[in-house]
């Protein structure tokens, strides 16, 4: 088995900084390329009278557009400070997606051309796990390539 490109998909956790550690070491020691990947998950904004210059609903003073910018600003801060931690001179690709974060992993490690797929997990259990749902188990499910869950032990 060859390991020439490793997804990491990281948030703003600690769940998903312990997952970029071992990722980011397995790409040290296969010399992969990583990509990283954070995903937006989609806003839904209520329905409210729209401005009336460019049509689009506001809420609490920031319009989608705003909201929207405000979130990748934050996506990239994200990545560009799991780079920095861990990379070294690992070649680095990062990708941002509003998605559903599932669907978002996947479709990166699609396009990336992804020979593994490294999370982090929240270990959530029972009605927590029912209600939220698990990202890492919808990745497992659903993906075609072989997916790392690094559990967070505190």
């Amino acid at each position: 088995m060859k390991i020439s490109k490793i997804l990491i998909g990281i948030d703003d956790s600690t769940y998903a900084h312990n997952a970029a550690a071992y990722g980011f070491d397995i790409a040290h020691t296969y010399n992969a390329a990583v990509g990283l990947v954070h995903i937006i998950e989609p806003t839904v904004f209520p329905q409210t009278p729209n401005d009336s210059l460019i049509g689009m609903p506001e809420t609490m003073g920031i319009d989608q557009v705003e909201l929207i910018d405000i979130q990748s600003k934050q996506s990239l801060s994200v990545i560009e400070s799991i780079k920095k931690e861990y990379a070294g001179e690992l070649e680095v690709t990062s990708f941002t997606d509003f998605n559903i974060t599932a669907d978002g992993i996947l479709s990166c490690a699609k396009e990336f051309n992804a020979d593994l797929i490294v999370l982090g997990t929240h270990s959530r259990t029972g009605l927590d796990r029912f209600l939220m749902g698990s990202v890492a188990e919808n990745v497992v499910r659903h993906s075609t390539i072989p997916v790392l869950v690094v559990p967070f032990i505190a």
